[in-house]
């Protein structure tokens, strides 16, 4: 076959490869589908799209339902927004449901909530629905010294304005059970809060507990109430036994001194013993050397025995006689 026969194949394979080509680089059945919906969008748009690293489906699929809906959404917007790293799906969806329930909410604001990390289509419908945060159990002490525990239902609602730079739950939550503690610790009794537990969610909410946070706090709700521990009664039983530790270290103390006292006292007992056995031990000695110098006769020496055997029957009948009056009295 010649080259002559073979152009017109050649021809039409160039034609299918170049529509191939457009059909796969230019996304022809999403323009179809945009001027269908009665979207303005060019071929040339998609080209330039697909040029920037753009998804077309995901800012146009958007800008139709948006288109659908009566928002004035132009596409550059939802190109940037997506070129930024949001999710124009999701803030289209919430800017349709803004929009349905008469909320303000421009796109550039549900933009930057988007991009700040915040689901702007729940907050949409928080603002619509308000949302309600149950605390844990909160305890606070009644300056009757009763733990009182309590636990809270917050109903919040979302603030569009202050999505960005405010607060979350936490904060909220935070604050809440620092007024519940505040406002139990400052009743006389236990009681008046069994009594009145309403008296909590109004005082914390007079308090302007969500200024500064992304919600509007619509109400508190006190949800159960239960009595703790008797905290007075316990900080009264730790100070007596810290008392009771003391004085007993002070007691050992002066046990101590005292028994350091009397071993002192019997040192210097059996000191003096030992001078009066040394002392009577010179005594013979001295006996001896008078008798041999003669300054003591035998009966001056035979009298000092007489004496000194005296005294010994006078102590041993002394003793006999007390131990017979024990003996007596027992």
């Amino acid at each position: 076959m010649s080259l002559t026969e073979l152009m017109p194949l050649i021809i039409i394979a160039v034609i299918l490869i170049a529509v191939a080509i457009l059909f796969t680089f230019v996304p022809v059945a999403l323009w179809i589908s945009a001027l269908a919906a009665g979207v303005k969008v060019s071929i040339f748009t998609l080209i330039g799209m697909r040029l920037r690293r753009v998804v077309p489906n995901r800012v146009i699929n958007p800008l139709i339902k948006a288109h659908k809906a009566g928002l004035n959404v132009k596409t550059n917007q939802l190109e940037s927004h997506y070129l930024a790293g949001g999710n124009v799906d999701r803030v289209v969806n919430a800017l349709i449901a803004a929009h349905r329930a008469n909320i303000e909410l421009p796109f550039e604001r549900g933009a930057a909530i988007d991009l700040a990390g915040r689901d702007v289509l729940e907050a949409v419908q928080m603002s619509v629905n308000p949302k309600v945060i149950e605390t844990p159990f909160i305890a606070g002490i009644a300056m009757d010294g009763i733990e009182v525990k309590a636990l809270a239902r917050i109903t919040v609602r979302a603030n569009i304005d202050r999505l960005v730079g405010g607060a979350g739950e936490e904060t909220v939550i935070a604050r809440v059970g620092e007024g519940v503690v505040s406002t139990i610790g400052s009743s006389d009794t236990h009681a008046k809060v069994l009594e009145n537990p309403d008296s909590i969610s109004q005082t914390v909410l007079s308090k302007g507990l969500d200024s500064g946070t992304a919600f509007e706090i619509l109400s508190i709700d006190i949800a159960d109430v239960d009595i703790g521990k008797n905290i007075g009664a316990i900080l009264q039983t730790d100070q007596a036994e810290a008392d009771k530790n003391i004085a007993q270290a002070k007691a050992e103390e002066r046990r101590a001194m005292a028994v350091a006292q009397e071993q002192e006292m019997v040192a210097r007992v059996q000191e003096m013993r030992a001078h009066v056995v040394e002392a009577e031990a010179e005594v013979p000695k001295a006996l001896a050397e008078a008798l041999r110098t003669g300054k003591m006769g035998v009966m001056d020496y035979m009298n000092y025995k007489n004496i000194d055997a005296d005294t010994g029957m006078r102590d041993t009948i002394g003793k006999l006689t007390k131990d017979s009056s024990e003996d007596d009295q027992k």
